[in-house]
């Protein structure tokens, strides 16, 4: 069935510690279902099964109108930070087996001389060496015979491991050749391992850096059993409900892929919720006509952030999942601080602290009633009256304040406050505090781009992101605050509206010249084609009623001579032509001006890897437009909270209640069934034509309400 067909609904789902997010869009109708099923972490299909029956059942369709699935997942990053994968061995080029251990030669801390790297997560024991590598040219300086590569199979099966990957020093310059080296060594293995799949790490990612490119693929093949296993338990669920659609797999790049393709390549898929959040609030931006944004994803155990410009989530080609590189394009989110969970303590010098402990999901804060007697921020939230006990989560959960104020009463002592009211002094501290934490964070992290804070609008999301966001906005220095309809379930959305999408990668480390130019346009012709081939095997009908059209995106990591490291340079689409070299170094020194404030037009620029990424468009996913509203709507109760150290009267209105043209005055409360929304005294809240809730300061221009009759 085409997936995007009148007939065809999407449906977008993400798995979480406490909740599976589902989201559905049906084209025919232009409408937005959502749903929230708790999670199963045993065996997190089940809660993918049951909420996918509760969701079409409650919607009155058939299995057979669900045209494609979309499902984000956390379950390769969470057993890569808690070091719960397979059995993986390395198989590195002679003289080179300690290419984990030595990393890149650097403590955690410069300042600490009590810190210790961190364990690799890959043994020493469970790596092997063999006599083959190549040199700069990438000509073979050593090979190995038939006598060695047996030697070295055999070593492989005596460590009884799942999967093997091969690392060869500039393997990158001859995948092709790696990769055949590594199937000579599969077809060699003992009788008992013949099942072990052994990898080519350039086949992988063709980087230079073997460090790097090492970690990519061993994470890679750490993972994959895992994610073979829960692949085919899904398939198999899902087919039990009768449903034949096909399931993509959201990817750290805002794309998705096919199941099939996130089975050769897992690694692609550790950061894919996060990523659908940050995508869905690009395109949200986008609709709204909001330039510039930073989104603010707060859940029960940080916060985090990423920036977005005229519709575009930003990428980056680095980070960090649990203390390894991971050098593949991924949309650049960053933590910034707290969750809902993070404990509220007072260290031994007196000083209140906010995280980084969280009190997770179970127990949970002292005010879920399941044992936990220690603090957290969603105590606050419920102590100064921001959170009703009996609306959290709709009403599905109930809250208990007096376990908040019991454990919030512990931090006022240990802070030696024992008047009346102490424990909401304590918790507006704390909230004061996490906020500070944040704002401080998320304006360096713009700094560092050279970014200014008063140009971008906040877009939060997950359970606590527009709870707090109108402190952070006020503390960073945002004057806009855009909270989408449904911000607790945003990252199933992000994997319902996800476009197609893969990266390719080539490494040429050259000076840039008219020769190396033509160089640089010939390999991303071959990527392209490629590319093209990705995207033909995903089996998805990319016709104008899907949506659309195919994208190329090129971009290269340059240099000047000598510099350690490169930048990212984003070509614009389409190419220039002619593509010579003039255009490829003018490039790259305006990206370096922009961001160091000069350009050295004297010194040679180098290219040192060539990218291309390929998009293919589905269609857009839009619901029906919000009616309009009285303009002024009135509260349907008020109740006190305590902002800014004081007691104040707020109005509380249900999301649902606003028309589009309503303007509300802060201090104000706005709750729905997956979030709770705060106005601030000196801010006001609107609602636009699609329901998106826009928060301003007092006199501020209200695009919002203006255009909401649009």
């Amino acid at each position: 069935m085409n997936p995007d067909s009148a007939t065809g609904v999407r449906v977008g789902i993400d798995v979480g510690g406490t909740f599976t997010d589902f989201v559905l869009y049906d084209a025919g109708h232009k409408r937005l279902a959502y749903h929230k099923q708790p999670s199963t972490p045993a065996d997190p299909a089940l809660a993918v099964r049951d909420g996918l029956a509760a969701l079409i059942a409650r919607q009155g369709l058939s299995p057979a109108d669900v045209g494609v699935l979309l499902h984000g997942t956390t379950i390769g990053l969470n057993a890569i930070i808690q070091r719960r994968g397979a059995r993986v061995a390395l198989i590195a080029s002679e003289g080179f087996r300690d290419v984990l251990e030595i990393g890149r030669a650097r403590m955690p801390s410069s300042f600490d001389f009590h810190a210790t790297r961190e364990e690799p997560f890959l043994p020493r024991e469970r790596v092997l060496e063999i006599g083959a590598r190549f040199n700069r040219d990438g000509e073979a300086t050593r090979w190995p015979a038939a006598a060695e590569i047996a030697r070295v199979a055999e070593g492989i099966g005596r460590l009884e491991c799942d999967a093997a990957v091969l690392m060869l020093i500039n393997g990158f310059l001859q995948p092709e050749r790696e990769a055949e080296l590594a199937a000579a060594l599969q077809a060699v293995l003992p009788e008992h391992a013949r099942d072990v799949a052994v990898l080519s790490a350039a086949q992988t990612w063709p980087e230079i850096r073997e460090y790097e490119r090492t970690v990519v693929a061993t994470l890679n093949a750490y993972i994959q059993p895992l994610m073979r296993r829960y692949f085919e338990r899904l398939a198999q669920l899902v087919g039990e409900l009768g449903i034949s659609a096909p399931i993509l797999v959201t990817a750290s790049n805002g794309g998705s892929l096919s199941l099939q393709g996130a089975l050769a390549r897992p690694i692609d898929t550790v950061l894919s919720g996060p990523a659908s959040g940050v995508v869905a609030a690009a395109r949200l931006a986008d609709e709204s006509h909001t330039p510039r944004i930073v989104t603010f994803d707060m859940g029960g155990t940080s916060s985090d952030i990423a920036v977005s410009q005229h519709g575009q989530a930003e990428m980056v080609t680095r980070t960090e999942i649990g203390g390894l590189p991971l050098v593949l394009p991924v949309v650049g989110v960053s933590a910034i601080g707290a969750g809902g969970g993070s404990r509220i303590r007072v260290d031994e010098h007196g000083v209140l602290k906010v995280g980084p402990e969280s009190a997770g999901a179970d127990p949970g804060p002292a005010c879920y009633g399941r044992g936990g007697d220690d603090a957290t921020v969603t105590d606050c939230y419920l102590a100064t009256g921001v959170l009703d006990a009996d609306a959290f989560v709709g009403g599905a959960m109930k809250l208990y304040p007096g376990r908040a104020i019991e454990a919030l009463d512990k931090v006022a002592a240990a802070l030696g406050d024992n008047n009346p009211d102490a424990a909401i002094r304590a918790a507006s501290g704390a909230l004061a505090i996490a906020t500070a934490q944040m704002a401080s964070e998320l304006r360096k992290s713009l700094a560092q781009r050279g970014l200014d804070p008063a140009e971008f609008a906040l877009v939060p999301f997950g359970g606590a992101g527009p709870t707090h966001a109108n402190w952070l906005a006020e503390e960073a220095g945002l004057a806009h605050v855009l909270v989408p309809q449904k911000p607790g379930t945003f990252c199933a959305l992000g994997a319902a509206t996800s476009d197609l999408r893969r990266d390719f990668v080539r490494s040429l480390r050259v000076a840039i010249d008219e020769r190396s130019a033509a160089d640089v346009a010939a390999i991303w012709s071959a990527l392209a084609a490629q590319a093209q081939e990705w995207l033909d095997q995903q089996g998805m009908h990319m016709g104008a009623e899907a949506g659309g059209a195919t994208e190329l995106r090129h971009a290269l990591d340059m240099r000047y001579a000598g510099q350690a490291y490169e930048l990212s340079v984003a070509l614009p689409e389409p190419l220039p032509s002619p593509l010579d070299a003039q255009v490829l170094t003018e490039a790259f020194h305006r990206e370096h001006e922009r961001l160091y404030g000069f350009r050295d037009e004297g010194a040679p620029v180098e290219v040192s890897t060539i990218r291309l990424a390929i998009v293919g468009r589905l269609a857009k996913a839009g619901g029906a437009q919000r009616e309009a509203g009285s303009g002024s709507p009135a509260p349907r109760a008020r109740r006190r909270v305590f902002l800014r150290g004081g007691w104040h009267e707020a109005g509380v209105y249900g999301r649902e209640d606003l028309g589009a043209g309503d303007l509300l005055q802060g201090p104000a409360i706005i709750e729905q069934e997956d979030t709770t929304v705060l106005v601030l005294p000196g801010w006001q809240g609107s609602t636009d034509r699609h329901g998106n809730l826009h928060l301003k300061p007092v006199g501020a221009q209200d695009n919002a309400a203006q255009g909401a009759h649009a």
